[in-house]
């Protein structure tokens, strides 16, 4: 039980540390530059601490249960040899936790209501919700294809980054050719993959891959598959702007 409150007590303080650079920052523009008072000095106050509440529990759950679980999995699939449902398993890892991923799905919102706005879809709510949800999907089978991608570089071993330059020449060849509308919701699509739920979980999995696998190092070949995730999107997300 002490343990627990120490580790929880530690995530505050860390918490705590991550947000006082900005809000020095904000603070010193908004008195000495702007040299305004802070409006609703009690919400605010309220809001961060909030996040600090939040930022807290949610490291100590990374650390209690999405770490440990993630390699786990990988330490269990690697033991069982089987090649097949390691795949399965990246690809599934991949494409739920993108799919349930917050930022996706609020950028997603987001470009469905500009592109109504703009006349490229009905201003419907099913168009609306069609386009969101065909992006959000796009984007997902995108991120759990890059795992699976991820993976086997990681048992074969091949080196990481020139997979990731022939990745981002066929980005900037698909620039020249998608429509404009596009290519900065697919720039984004890129970031908002790499967030707070499926950042974790692919990091364990590929650490806890290379640590199972005699001749990997996990410094080496445990991590990558982020760029992989924040890489894919962005190609196929232009090729559904093509599509669509």
């Amino acid at each position: 039980m002490s343990n627990g409150l120490f580790a929880l007590g530690r995530s505050m303080v860390g918490s705590l540390r991550d947000l006082l650079p900005i809000v020095v920052v904000i603070g010193f523009f908004q008195i000495v530059v702007l040299q305004q008072s802070v409006p609703d000095l009690v919400g605010l106050i309220t809001g961060l601490l909030c996040v600090v509440a939040g930022l807290t529990f949610f490291i100590y759950g990374l650390e209690m249960g999405l770490f440990p679980i993630g390699e786990t999995l990988a330490h269990a699939f690697a033991r069982k040899g089987s090649l097949f449902w390691l795949l399965v398993f990246a690809f599934s890892l991949g494409f739920g936790t993108t799919v349930a991923e917050p930022a996706l799905i609020a950028v997603a919102a987001e470009a469905a209501a500009v592109a109504a706005e703009g006349g490229m879809i009905e201003a419907t709510d099913a168009s609306m919700l069609s386009y969101a949800s065909g992006l959000r999907y796009t984007v997902a089978f995108s991120v759990g294809l890059a795992i699976v991608i991820g993976v086997v570089r990681i048992l074969k071993g091949w080196p990481i980054q020139y997979m990731i330059i022939v990745g981002y020449l066929l980005v900037m060849v698909m620039t020249a050719f998608a429509p404009r509308e596009i290519i900065g919701i697919a720039y984004d699509s890129g970031g908002v993959t790499t967030s707070t739920i499926t950042v974790p979980l692919v990091t364990a999995l590929g650490v806890g891959l290379a640590s199972s696998i005699e001749g990997r190092n996990p410094m080496i070949d445990g991590f990558g598959l982020i760029a992989f995730a924040s890489l894919t999107p962005m190609i196929f997300v232009m090729a559904y702007g093509m599509v669509i």
